[in-house]
């Protein structure tokens, strides 16, 4: 089984350690707990959709630790994209944008977009700051089953296939983020989340 350990400061940087040097771990967000590895180290991501039974033709979603990094992923921004990260991020908000080549088509499907998030939690921050490049933060579950609210939880689930459950001890949250299609002039809601439509509703003209 995974260790779990708490988010002091020697414990993240065990944490930032562990990614940098390959290795898969869970961290909590301020959404679900997420599974992560860092996007530029394929064997790691194909470990991922393995302990999630997760088919590689699904995307997976990347996570930031500032704003300005959307930069290194995403290109060809819009306005429209620029304002929902000022006034939704860092928060629940994930937004598919058009992938830069720096992203691995293993992380996109092949496909020529990237669904990007900049966290609002400071160990996930804190982690993701550590290892310098942004991070895979996919839900901690085998794909297609509830995912688990708890570091305990976690454990039990998937704590056979990875290494370290970073727990900060609070209370999660048991809604995803909302995932926003940017990436043409023709916005789309992909999953309702965290974020609910009729907010969004006030950026965009949803098709």
């Amino acid at each position: 089984m995974a260790e779990i350990l708490n988010s002091e400061y020697a414990n993240i940087r065990k944490a930032v350690s562990k990614l940098i040097n390959g290795h898969p771990i869970v961290f909590p967000t301020d959404t679900l707990f997420a599974l992560g590895c860092p996007i530029n180290c394929e064997n790691a991501v194909e470990e991922i959709f393995e302990i999630k039974r997760r088919p590689l033709s699904m995307a997976l979603p990347v996570l930031i630790g500032r704003e300005r990094d959307v930069n290194l992923v995403a290109e060809n921004i819009s306005e429209a994209s620029r304002k929902l990260m000022r006034d939704f991020w860092p928060g629940a908000l994930t937004i598919l944008l058009q992938k830069k080549q720096f992203v691995p088509n293993i992380v996109t499907a092949g496909l020529p977009t990237v669904a990007v998030r900049f966290p609002n939690h400071q160990v996930a921050l804190d982690i993701i700051r550590g290892v310098d490049v942004p991070v895979i933060g996919t839900s901690a579950n085998i794909h297609n089953e509830e995912s688990p609210l708890t570091a305990q939880g976690i454990n039990a689930h998937i704590g056979h296939a990875i290494d370290l459950i970073i727990d900060d001890g609070k209370t999660h949250e048991d809604l995803a983020s909302t995932i926003i299609d940017m990436s043409s002039d023709k916005p789309r809601i992909l999953r309702q989340g965290k974020i609910p439509r009729d907010v969004l509703e006030k950026y965009c003209y949803f098709y």
